[in-house]
């Protein structure tokens, strides 16, 4: 059992996150794609990913295996404000977390060679994990991000329509049936007996699409404290008719143009400077500056300035035109 302790500052500063966060999305669906569990809802997702995945992808499994502990730095905090974000956090990661993620995982298996260079923070393997990371979000996740961002956003709803009615302690006690609330106390079924103390710092409610059954949080209490839950989804999201067998982004590329195609999808998964899409998309700034114009005036993207530089985000119609697939009712996995 793991137990949350809280103080009334600790209630106070209790949040949900206002996006879903890729990372912990990308750390989830891994632990997913490799076993048996949620065949209802995420069979045929799993069928056709597996099928496209290439041998590399063994390396992500080696850090998240679908049971047990999974490295902490592949969910960095970084990961809230977007894909960019969250993989610039995770190359950052301090040699010595490196070598104690590692370490625990080897406590459970045997670690290989190219763990052993990762964990003295080897810049080749490092640049490595990032190509496999952004590889294997393209073949599972982005296809379905609109998807992922539509349930994230109903679920919100519903925990802040809960605080509405009970406060903050309401919301708490509704979240998941494997979490309890009482005075003070959030606890949480778990294979180990841990105590949490928030000590002020709050707490982050992460609702997640690929969390499946149970809660999840990270195994270092000194970390900024998450508790990732699961959502609804909507049954039959991922059947092989809405698109993932081919590139889903082939149709907007004749509707837009290749390089305005790509620059929307790559804003459906977290916003991005003008500076940051020029490098992804290995276009110039000015480039960059002509066609988020184009798509904000179609309605597309928004951009706010952000001191000198100024930030684009990809607005619902701008997803919904890169999803382009509709839901039936939801089921709750939990």
């Amino acid at each position: 059992m793991l137990t949350f302790h809280f103080t009334n500052a600790d209630i106070a500063r209790v949040r949900v996150a206002s996006r879903p966060d890729p990372m912990w999305e990308l750390l989830l669906s891994l632990h997913l794609v490799r076993g048996e569990d949620g065949a209802v809802v995420f069979g045929p997702w799993k069928r056709q990913v597996r099928s496209r995945l290439s041998a590399a992808v063994h390396m992500l499994f080696d850090l998240a295996p679908p049971r047990g502990y999974s490295a902490d730095f592949l969910t960095p905090a970084h990961g809230r404000d977007g894909l960019e974000a969250g993989l610039e956090g995770l190359l950052s990661t301090p040699r010595r977390v490196l070598r104690r993620d590692i370490r625990r995982l080897a406590a459970a298996q045997r670690p290989g060679t190219w763990l052993r260079s990762l964990a003295e923070g080897d810049l080749h393997t490092l640049r490595r994990l990032d190509r496999t990371l952004r590889g294997y979000f393209a073949i599972a996740l982005r296809p379905h991000w609109s998807r992922v961002r539509t349930a994230f956003d109903r679920d919100r709803a519903l925990r802040m329509q809960a605080v509405t009615d009970g406060g903050v302690e309401g919301m708490l006690a509704t979240l998941h049936p494997d979490l309890r609330w009482r005075s003070n106390l959030l606890t949480m079924a778990s294979a180990c007996d841990r105590d949490i103390h928030l000590d002020g710092r709050g707490l982050l409610l992460l609702p997640s699409f690929f969390c499946w059954r149970a809660p999840i949080t990270l195994r270092d209490p000194g970390l900024p404290p998450v508790i990732v839950h699961p959502i609804a989804h909507d049954l039959g999201w991922a059947q092989p008719d809405t698109g993932l067998l081919r590139d889903p982004r082939e149709a907007l590329r004749t509707l837009l143009g290749r390089t305005r195609a790509d620059l929307l999808a790559a804003l459906t998964t977290g916003g991005a400077s003008t500076g940051e899409l020029a490098r992804r998309l290995v276009v110039s700034p000015a480039s960059v500056s002509h066609h988020t114009a184009a798509l904000r005036e179609s309605g597309l993207i928004v951009t706010r300035r952000r001191g000198p530089a100024v930030h684009h985000s990809a607005t619902p119609l701008g997803e919904a035109l890169v999803d382009g697939r509709r839901g039936i009712p939801p089921v709750m996995s939990g």
